[in-house]
């Protein structure tokens, strides 16, 4: 045998060594496959695979970060949007995901995007705008509902985006406009009728004691004399001026 022959048989040798010894890190599986067969998972750490015999696929367990692309989305009352979403979600059983369904990735995106649109259509775009929470909640639901056949599991999702048609955007800042000042002439309602009620109880306080009402026409006085005005008309009841003296109108 030749240099070229042992040569050789080393490279084949290296080659058949890496393929039969594998190592998987710790967030990494090896769904193992014996002449077609399932047979088991293996790792983290140093494993075995019987070459020919038996072949492996690698799972990643971490969290995959995905974003849904934009879905032109209408909603319950007619209006048309277009909403984007990012998805959390990781394999928690690396035999289903390889097992179950041919590309576990692109079989969650797919199914994120029909989700997705089929939840937001079935709300009103108000709900969109104030309700992301509850919106998003709803579709995480859903999705690890409907993923769990493939080992997966949904941890969460986030709405990232409504877009809105300008003239649409033009017309949600006019009601943001009326709603305000609608709110603005309440509160000035509820304003005045406090201060009618203040009136009238002030009112039947004085009434109960006259003396008040002189105080206050003596204090109306003092704002008056403060003014530059040279010439001051101020009427004065005669039945004031009795209280002032002690005395009764017609009295002596």
């Amino acid at each position: 045998m030749g240099i070229t022959g042992i040569f050789g048989a080393l490279v084949a040798l290296v080659a058949l060594l890496l393929y039969t010894f594998r190592v998987l890190r710790e967030y990494e599986r090896g769904v193992i496959f014996t002449l077609g067969r399932f047979w088991k998972v293996k790792g983290p750490g140093l494993i075995i695979v019987i070459p020919v015999i038996q072949q492996m696929v690698r799972v990643d367990l971490r969290t995959v970060v995905m974003d849904v692309p934009s879905q032109d989305v209408i909603s319950r009352d007619n209006v048309s949007v277009k909403v984007n979403a990012v998805l959390y979600f990781r394999v928690i059983d690396p035999q289903k995901s390889i097992i179950q369904v041919e590309d576990y990735l692109a079989a969650t995106s797919q199914l994120a995007q029909t989700t997705l649109r089929s939840v937001l259509g079935q709300h009103e775009l108000d709900d969109m705008l104030a309700e992301r929470d509850k919106l998003n909640a709803d579709v995480q639901s859903i999705l690890d509902r409907q993923t769990d056949a493939w080992g997966i599991k949904v941890a969460n999702v986030e709405i990232k985006h409504v877009d809105i048609d300008e003239s649409m955007v033009r017309a949600i800042a006019r009601q943001a406009e009326a709603e305000r000042e609608r709110r603005a002439k309440v509160i000035h309602a509820e304003g005045e009728m406090q201060a009618a009620e203040k009136l009238v109880e002030a009112a039947r306080i004085l009434n109960q004691q006259p003396q008040s009402l002189q105080l206050r026409y003596l204090q109306t006085l003092t704002e008056i004399a403060g003014e530059k005005s040279s010439t001051i008309v101020f009427p004065l009841p005669l039945d004031s001026i009795g209280t002032l003296l002690g005395t009764k109108p017609g009295g002596n």
